[in-house]
Formats: C-alpha cells, sequence, structure tokens
C-alpha cells in the first residue's frame, strides 16, 4: 500500500519536523508534498532532505504564497495531476503580526485569515473538487483559539475559527472514510512562536518535533483510536 503526504509550511519549524518523521518511519510513504513559499531558507530545507531519504521517496516541492488563493488554487490543480491522491494532509502554514488592537492593520488581518484559515479551507475544497480522497486531514490551530490573548487579537480569531472548522468537516467528510483532527499546540519553539513571544527562552518550552510526533501518531494506525477534532498538545 502507497501513501502520499502533503504539508503545509514545511520548509521550518513544525511542518518541516513533520516531514522527516514521514521520510524517517513511514514505510508505506511513496512521495510527500512540500508546500511553502519560495526562500532560501526552502531550498536549504530541500537540499538537506533529499541528503536524508535513504528510501528514495518522491520529495516534490510547490512554491506558493497561501495568502493568494488564486495561487492556491492553481497549487491544487497541479497537485492533483502530478500526485493523483492525497492521503493525508496537513494544514500547517501559520502567519501572524501580534499588535494590540488599535493598532491593527486590516490589510494584515485579512493576510492573517487568509494564511490560517481560507488556505487551508481551499486546500481541502479545491482537492476534493479534483476527486481525492483523504484518508486524514490534519489542521494545525492553537490553544490561543481556545482562549483569547491580548495583543494576539488577529492570530486568535484565526485559529478560533480554524478549531470550528473542523469541526464541520469532521461531521461533513466522516460519510467518505476520511478522518479530520485539528491540534492545538501549546507554546512551541517556532518561528512564529519568535514572533508572539520574542523575550521568552524557547529552551523551556515544547519543540516542533513534539508537535511533528503527535501529527506522526495520528497517521499510524493508533491514531484511529484518537476521537477529537481539537486535541490540544503542550508541555
Amino acid at each position: 500500500m502507497s501513501r502520499t503526504v502533503m504539508v503545509t509550511g514545511a520548509s521550518k519549524g513544525i511542518g518541516l519536523e513533520t516531514v522527516r518523521r514521514f521520510l524517517e518511519n513511514d514505510p508505506q510513504l511513496t512521495a510527500i508534498v512540500l508546500v511553502a513559499r519560495k526562500s532560501p531558507e526552502y531550498e536549504k530545507t530541500l537540499e538537506e532532505l533529499a541528503a536524508h531519504n535513504p528510501r528514495d521517496v518522491t520529495i516534490a516541492p510547490y512554491y506558493v504564497d497561501l495568502a493568494d488563493r488564486t495561487g492556491v488554487i492553481a497549487l491544487c490543480g497541479e497537485v492533483a495531476r502530478d500526485h493523483g491522491n492525497i492521503d493525508i494532509l496537513v494544514n500547517n502554514a501559520g502567519y501572524t503580526k501580534p499588535v494590540p488592537l488599535q493598532q491593527v492593520d486590516f490589510a494584515d488581518f485579512e493576510r492573517t485569515i487568509a494564511v490560517n484559515l481560507y488556505a487551508p479551507f481551499t486546500f481541502v475544497q479545491e482537492l476534493l473538487h479534483q476527486g481525492n480522497k483523504f484518508e486524514l486531514i490534519v489542521n494545525i490551530a492553537s490553544t490561543a483559539g481556545i482562549n483569547g490573548r491580548s495583543g494576539w487579537l488577529t492570530y486568535s480569531a484565526s485559529k478560533a475559527a480554524v478549531i470550528n472548522m473542523s469541526e464541520v468537516m469532521r461531521e461533513e467528510l466522516a460519510i467518505y472514510g476520511t478522518r479530520v483532527v485539528c491540534i492545538s499546540p501549546g507554546r512551541t519553539a517556532t518561528a512564529l512562536r519568535r514572533v508572539l513571544a520574542p523575550d521568552e527562552d524557547p529552551s523551556t518550552i515544547m519543540q516542533p518535533e513534539d508537535v511533528a510526533a503527535v501529527i506522526e501518531m495520528l497517521a499510524s494506525p493508533v491514531g484511529r483510536f484518537v476521537d477529537s477534532t481539537n486535541l490540544v498538545v503542550r508541555r
């Protein structure tokens, strides 16, 4: 049995650690689709992954700004043509610019919603339109979407919407045999976390590989016994 996995925000952090875990530990994996914006960091990541790919899994990089919905739709068409079916989709990419309410720029609010909410929705909807049959969809939200945080209005609002969206997806897609799980990580040492909490010591909080381990578990046979649309992961 073969399996194709797609991960957004795959150039760093939780996304990259998730890709590494699938490459190293999933014997069914034949192809992994990586989605991120074009950057030197992404290119370095691709070189590193290619050098540590002992089972010669197909590593397929795609480039898109997730705030560009037209680009996301076009990318879904390319992925469907190139790979046929995506079995596991990990909607991981995130964005925020934390400022107090009075300082929120509406264009930045729109970008936050576009990346954190519209993009995951669009990936799922467009791939379904392409005839895709998902085994598992993992949407990455945040504990900030459960309880709003001062200064994080746009981020908290977008992640609360992801949690709710995941609940609806779970109900609607169950008839196709698709499992939908939302993960809400607590404090995790990612680049995004450094934006949210620049003075925090990253060694004192959860690491990206910890969250990736939970995603790996959800994709394993035992993951079928985890009956939750919002799985809180915290240290």
